[in-house]
């Protein structure tokens, strides 16, 4: 098969559009143990949520994007080992570790049949789902602060989705939140790009705790909707 010919923004469009069989729509990005433990029980809780998950896993996932975004972009593949080990120290959580993983194998197959590239191969059999999307960012001739910008559109937008079958809520307020987050996550993408060409060990490290340890409880939950 061979490569889809793409426009600069198509690309982007395409990475950051949650219909893109990568796995994500199984996923609530920690909301559904957030609403069952009684953290998240309505639309300013969801804000809150969603913000504190932007500013924290999702920064570091939108560094770690940037990052494998420009060292794809000068074919220095032999660096991503380094940043693999790097974001597993700053995953706590076993379970999401597992997630990121699983969520990097799916990206990394969804983009392998849609626009082939042996980047996709060098990436090896689970890697993590930041690191893909960098990887993909670069093939399809995006730059770091693009590849930022798609991983926390899709975090932020695929935990949003979630909600409407975790809560009782008016779509079109979820929607104004979304609408709300645009500028603060352009703004951290901007960040994100900016370390871009940092030492792996230099990335942003910023934790949530509280969502580490959801992460394991839920995990154990006899019932669930959600994969995490």
């Amino acid at each position: 098969m061979g490569q889809v010919d793409l426009g600069r923004q198509a690309a982007l469009l395409l990475l950051a559009d949650g219909r893109l069989p990568a796995g994500g729509y199984a996923h609530s990005g920690g909301l559904e143990p957030a609403v069952i433990a009684g953290r998240v029980r309505n639309m300013a809780d969801l804000e809150a949520f969603l913000t504190g998950r932007a500013q924290t896993a999702g920064l570091v996932a939108a560094a770690f994007a940037a990052a494998a975004c420009a060292r794809a972009r000068r074919d220095d593949l032999a660096a991503l080992p380094e940043l693999e080990a790097e974001l597993d120290a700053r995953i706590p959580s076993p379970e999401l570790r597992k997630v990121s993983r699983d969520l990097g194998r799916q990206l990394q197959r969804a983009m392998g049949s849609i626009h082939p590239h042996r980047y996709f191969l060098a990436l090896g059999r689970a890697p993590h789902q930041p690191l893909v999307m960098g990887v993909a960012a670069s093939v399809l001739g995006l730059g770091p602060q693009d590849a930022a910008l798609a991983i926390l559109h899709d975090n932020n937008a695929g935990a949003a989705a979630a909600a409407a079958k975790l809560m009782r809520v008016d779509p079109f307020e979820v929607h104004a939140i979304l609408a709300r987050a645009t500028g603060p996550l352009d703004e951290l993408a901007r960040r994100a790009a900016e370390t871009a060409d940092a030492d792996p060990a230099d990335l942003p490290a910023p934790s949530a705790p509280l969502a580490d340890i959801a992460a394991e409880h839920h995990r154990r939950a006899d019932a669930r909707l959600f994969a995490s």
